[in-house]
């Protein structure tokens, strides 16, 4: 199936881009989600019509996405944990944890946002978390994680 993608995917394309996916990928979540339309020549005609209007509205996406970015590299936090002496929590600090102790200091992210490919935390320490504000803008979290006394 061939879509015409009306912004930027990561790991498929950047706006305009004609790029052919399966047809499930493309009917259940690129067409609904208004990220590409159906690669016709009505479509491609359209498009090429308001390319400017949604190249503008790229742009401040990822300006909105940089200043994002900028507040979340400004932000380290602190979580508390029960853990054993040897420095092993009892449990886990994940996605959740993170984005609740964000969301405490008014910084909004989504869970799908925060990646972490090494998966939850399981000791203390300090650990240094990507955050995906934009699919060309990453940001760096400092998390610390401490046991409780």
């Amino acid at each position: 199936m061939n879509v015409i993608l009306l912004e930027k995917v990561r790991n498929l394309g950047n706006l305009g881009d004609k790029v052919s996916v399966k047809p499930g990928y493309g009917r259940n979540f690129l067409i609904p989600q208004n990220k590409a339309v159906f690669a016709t020549a009505k479509n491609i005609e359209s498009f090429n019509l308001r390319r400017a209007e949604l190249e503008k509205k790229e742009k401040t996406t990822l300006a909105a996405a940089e200043q994002r970015a900028a507040k979340i590299n400004d932000t380290s936090i602190v979580i508390s944990a029960q853990a054993s002496d040897e420095g092993k929590l009892y449990g886990s600090i994940g996605v959740y944890e993170i984005e609740d102790a964000l969301v405490a200091k008014s910084i909004e992210v989504s869970k799908r946002e925060i990646m972490m490919p090494e998966g939850p935390i399981h000791s203390i320490g300090n650990y240094v978390i990507e955050i995906h504000v934009h699919s060309d803008v990453i940001a760096n979290l400092q998390v610390e994680v401490v046991a409780i006394k």
